[in-house]
């Protein structure tokens, strides 16, 4: 298979069923937060109570991320990705019966809202184990030279997921109602499950395996915090996603500002992901792997620049294409960033460092939710976007200043290190 080849990971069989399990997972992680979202703004009317959505989620996901970093590499990662979608699945199948009107017609609000919340923490529990294993099972499904191309199939997966997920979610929520939106999703992650199944077990590549848990934590932590273009890659990431995430004002600004209703929500939940996939479908025919620092650094001020225009906008077709433009922008960066991890990890400490990264980035999606639900509760919406997006402009500034060898990265001079350092050794 040559590195030039755009399907090169694709053509790889268990590839293609990593590829169709990580779709099925997002789709359903995302149209489920999506109808959560909407049922808990529909029964409070409180910007603040999604920014909680979000806290509720992040608090477990953070708690428990190194704990199940050590654990990924620790156990065989088929069978525990199997014990993570059976927990999604049980907490679908709660949230399917906690918005089922004739089982909840006599619950109060406040009950209501609390068992959402529950199963929301519940599934934070779920996630930090899930994004690990999934990272890890990466390496076992695909060569170490294919990476590249691996991470832009596996970020337009995960893109493709993110843009049908919010917007059948719209969609089904005016057409269906919220209740037998969750149906759908349970049975979306069943054939998820399915897929997995069809997945043998994987080898464990950890010879350390048994290392007391506070040693093997502390060189994950250690690994991360001493390899400078892992740890500048998700710090970026981490302050713009917490400053620079409008996403969780949407349905503020679908209801409230652009009045465009359930269908209009959907369209702009799902804006940045449609423009996300676009650029990575371009990407795996023009790799991104020359000065890719460069180009992580600039995607991500243009991200910036992208969530104050929407922040401004009181149109709906300007706020459309602003968003659509954040995600071709976020596109770029994901898949440098993933591409990144990916390279620099070895296969040993995949779990740990993948929950690091969870800890600065992954939870950071949900506090940057419990932020702009805070700060527009204090200083308004318009203002709470449009200052997390200047602070993600000036972070992206101080980044490029203070770590170049992130702004230098260059993929290609590190893989042809990499086959100098195999022929030296071999």
């Amino acid at each position: 298979m040559s590195s030039k080849d755009p399907y090169q990971a694709l053509r790889i069989p268990q590839f293609r069923i990593f590829f169709a399990l990580r779709f099925g997972l997002v789709f359903a992680w995302a149209m489920q937060f999506v109808v959560v979202e909407w049922e808990v703004y529909r029964l409070t009317k409180d910007p603040l109570s999604l920014g909680l959505i979000g806290l509720m989620e992040v608090v477990p996901a953070m708690s428990l991320a190194l704990f199940a970093g050590h654990i990924v590499d620790q156990s065989e990662k088929r069978n525990l990705l199997v014990k993570c979608i059976l927990g999604f699945l049980s907490i679908s199948a709660g949230l399917f019966l906690f918005t089922w009107p004739q089982i909840t017609g006599d619950l109060s609000t406040d009950t209501l809202i609390y068992a959402i919340y529950g199963l929301v923490f519940l599934g934070g529990i779920v996630r930090s184990f899930i994004g690990p294993t999934v990272f890890s099972l990466f390496s076992l499904v695909i060569p170490k030279e294919a990476y590249p191309n691996g991470a832009t199939w596996s970020s337009v997966a995960w893109q493709s997921g993110a843009v049908a997920g919010p917007a059948i979610g719209g969609l089904t929520i005016g057409f269906m109602g919220v209740h037998w939106s969750m149906l759908l999703i349970v049975a979306v992650a069943a054939v998820a499950l399915l897929l997995l199944l069809s997945i043998p077990p994987q080898e464990i590549r950890n010879k350390n395996k048994g290392e007391p848990i506070g040693q093997s934590l502390k060189e994950g932590i250690r690994f991360v915090f001493k390899t400078k273009e892992i740890l500048g890659a998700i710090s970026l990431d981490m302050f713009a996603v917490l400053f620079g995430g409008a996403v969780a004002l949407l349905p503020v600004y679908a209801t409230d500002i652009l009045k465009v209703g359930s269908v209009g929500f959907g369209f702009l939940r799902a804006a940045p992901a449609v423009g996300s996939f676009l650029i990575m479908m371009f990407v795996a025919y023009f790799p991104l792997n020359r000065n890719a620092g460069k180009k992580l650094l600039a995607s991500i001020f243009g991200f910036g620049l992208c969530i104050i225009v929407f922040g401004l906008s009181e149109i709906y077709w300007i706020s459309l294409v602003a968003l659509f433009l954040s995600g071709v922008t976020d596109g770029i960066s994901v898949v440098v960033r993933q591409t990144i991890l990916q390279l620099y990890t070895p296969d040993h400490m995949r779990g740990r460092v993948s929950s690091v990264n969870s800890m600065f980035v992954g939870s950071s999606n949900e506090l940057g939710a419990f932020e702009s639900g805070l700060t527009a509760r204090l200083f308004g919406t318009v203002n709470a976007v449009v200052i997390g997006g200047v602070i993600t402009l000036v972070t992206v500034v101080g980044t490029g200043a203070l770590i170049p060898s992130l702004r230098n990265l260059d993929f290609n001079n590190f893989l042809k290190e990499e086959k100098e350092d195999e022929k030296v050794s071999s």
